[in-house]
Formats: structure tokens, sequence, C-alpha cells
């Protein structure tokens, strides 16, 4: 029920802050404003050595207050690492055979990134349960994700980069299940990144409605 209970507030709050930190005082100042705006899903990427560690105390932290999953995950070892350290989803930027049939044993979801309509179908048959298009979100914006569900409506996707304050809800209007925001979500004070959490959270809902 876990899986399910993550899977389902990653699709309900459709943003998720994309997060790369190397201390735990910048990462909990970035997660304080993000949540003051109305954001909770984070992704702490491996492109950092201690971001286990990060997210074990991230976790620890604001317990339920968040949703917190690792990202940048090559191979089934990180994986692995991640999930002891407490992470609730793995995303990655490639797919990979090992790495699902390992978040599938212990019911994790896996995010893959994706290009290709041959590597998407390959993940979903692996078990995947979102296909992250990376890295055409920010070569292509919005177009990649109707491109993607019109011979595949059921494939819930999860973009990374490209999103902004004014294409929201056209990110939504094609399709898109859940955002990966990086930049707008991680740089500059607490307070710029609360105004940034706020102005995106206020977009969704009025896209939605």
């Amino acid at each position: 029920m876990k899986k399910i209970a993550t899977l389902t507030r990653i699709n309900e709050e459709k943003l998720m802050a994309i997060i790369r930190v190397e201390t735990i005082e910048r990462a909990e100042e970035i997660v304080d404003g993000c949540l003051e705006g109305g954001v909770s899903c984070l992704e702490i990427s491996y492109t950092n050595q201690n971001a286990g560690t990060i997210i074990e105390q991230l976790k620890d932290r604001y317990q339920e207050k968040v949703v917190i999953g690792a990202g940048t995950v090559l191979d089934s070892e990180t994986a692995r690492h991640a999930i002891l350290k407490g992470a609730e989803f793995i995303i990655a930027p490639n797919f990979s055979h090992a790495v699902a049939k390992l978040c599938n044993r212990y019911q994790i979801p896996y995010m893959p990134g994706c290009t290709s309509m041959t590597e998407i179908v390959e993940a979903l048959e692996a078990g995947a349960d979102m296909v992250k298009a990376f890295p055409t979100s920010s070569f292509v914006g919005p177009k990649v994700v109707a491109t993607i569900k019109t011979p595949m409506p059921y494939v819930p996707v999860l973009s990374s980069g490209g999103v902004t304050t004014e294409n929201v809800a056209e990110w939504l209007h094609s399709g898109v299940d859940c955002m990966g925001v990086g930049t707008l979500l991680s740089k500059g004070s607490k307070t710029e990144i609360a105004e940034n959490a706020r102005l995106l959270r206020k977009k969704v809902t009025e896209s939605l409605n």
C-alpha cells in the first residue's frame, strides 16, 4: 500500500522539486521553502555522494510532511542504497532492467528516463511506474507529453526540465502526470523558493479547476 500511496501523492501534487545539494543545512532551507509554497514531493539527486545521508536526515525531520525519492540512480547498487536510506521512489535518466527488478522486489516506484517509444514500452514491460521524459522535456517542451500519449494514452509521464511559471497550464493540458522542477525550486533563498513554489502551485490549481 505504501507504493500506491506514494504514486497517488505524486500524481495529485503534480509538482516535484529536483534538488542537487551538498549540505543538510541547505537541503532543509530548500525543503522549508518548498513546503511553505505548497510543494512536498522532492527528488534528491545522487550526483552528490552524500545524497543517501541527506534523504535519511530529511525524512527523519519532516516525516510524512514530505515524500522523498532518489534521483540520478543509474544502477541497482545505488537504488538499494537509496531505499535503505529511506527513498520512497527511484528516478533515473536511463532505463535499467536491474533497477526495475530491484524496485519491484521492494515495491518502490521506479521512474526511468526514456527517449524513444521502444524504450518506453520496454520500461513499462519491466514494471516501471512512470516514464520520465528525459532529456526531451527540456528540448521539446510540453509537446513531448502529447506526442507520447497520442499512441499510448495510458503511460504515466513525469517531465524533467522545461517547466516555467508561464507554461504550467500547457504542460498539464498536454497530459503530464507530474512536473519535475529544478532551478525554480532549488536555487535562491528560502523566501525566493517559497514564492516560486507558491506561484507554481497556484498555476496548477487554476489549470485543474
